[in-house]
């Protein structure tokens, strides 16, 4: 291919592009004229890559001169969707706040009324101690990740949750009372991100944020584990800033932008 040939390609895909992106932008079938308007293209131009784009079903022509998104990029989305691993993506992340701030970086996801440890960084300071291993299990009261999933829930399944599990305490700081939860979820709330202050393990706290999918649903949380004596509050924003890259990664479109 020569170079003219190169260059005339690399500006079709550009303007095909621009294209996709003005469709996207109108949430109504768009005319011509707006599109090529919207895109600075002739709309003789326009119109021939809208032809292309209908032929490979990128866009649909819903009658003469009118367009719309096509059905096959809710097709190429669903096999990115599915071929997403949260733990690859999260990786990255997590070894940026490791390095950052030398303590225990978890990965946890929810299964019923417990959180899962699926990935974990250890800290490289040898008096750090967390009984939390990949495959552990914690009830979604003692930590920072599982306040989050059940603040997701809303009071009553939180209600459910809390006369189902009887708030088992598992150290010296747990919380044992619907009141006291209810309290604390609302500091969560007003937030973004959680603590669990000794409530898992005596001598251990933790800061943790949620990880959406791309649709918004939370799915998992990212956390960092330290002794008490170590772990400074204002951790939160920057767990809940990675947090956030990681659910961009996997497809959230949320507000803020990326690291």
């Amino acid at each position: 291919m020569s170079q003219a040939n190169g260059k005339t390609t690399i500006q079709v895909i550009e303007r095909m592009m621009g294209l996709l992106d003005a469709l996207a932008a109108s949430p109504e079938p768009i005319n011509l004229k707006r599109l090529a308007a919207d895109t600075g293209l002739h709309p003789s131009t326009a119109h021939r890559i809208l032809g292309m784009m209908v032929e490979h079903r990128l866009a649909d022509r819903i009658e003469p001169g009118t367009y719309r998104l096509g059905i096959r990029l809710l097709e190429l989305g669903h096999i990115v969707k599915t071929r997403i691993d949260l733990r690859v993506e999260a990786l990255p992340w997590m070894q940026v706040l490791h390095e950052e701030l030398h303590e225990t970086v978890n990965l946890s996801v929810r299964q019923g009324d417990e959180m899962v440890y699926v990935e974990r960084m250890v800290s490289d300071r040898q008096t750090m101690r967390v009984a939390h291993l990949i495959g552990a299990r914690a009830p979604l009261h003692v930590t920072a990740v599982g306040k989050l999933f059940l603040l997701e829930d809303g009071p009553e399944p939180c209600k459910g949750y809390a006369l189902r599990t009887r708030l088992e305490g598992l150290a010296r700081n747990t919380i044992r009372d619907l009141g006291s939860l209810s309290k604390e979820l609302e500091k969560v709330r007003k937030a973004g991100y959680a603590f669990d202050h000794e409530e898992a393990e005596n001598g251990i706290s933790c800061v943790g944020a949620g990880i959406r999918d791309d649709e918004g649903r939370l799915v998992a949380g990212l956390s960092v584990s330290a002794p008490s004596n170590r772990l400074d509050k204002t951790w939160g924003q920057r767990v809940r800033l990675m947090a956030d890259n990681i659910s961009r990664a996997i497809g959230w479109g949320g507000a803020g932008a990326p690291l």
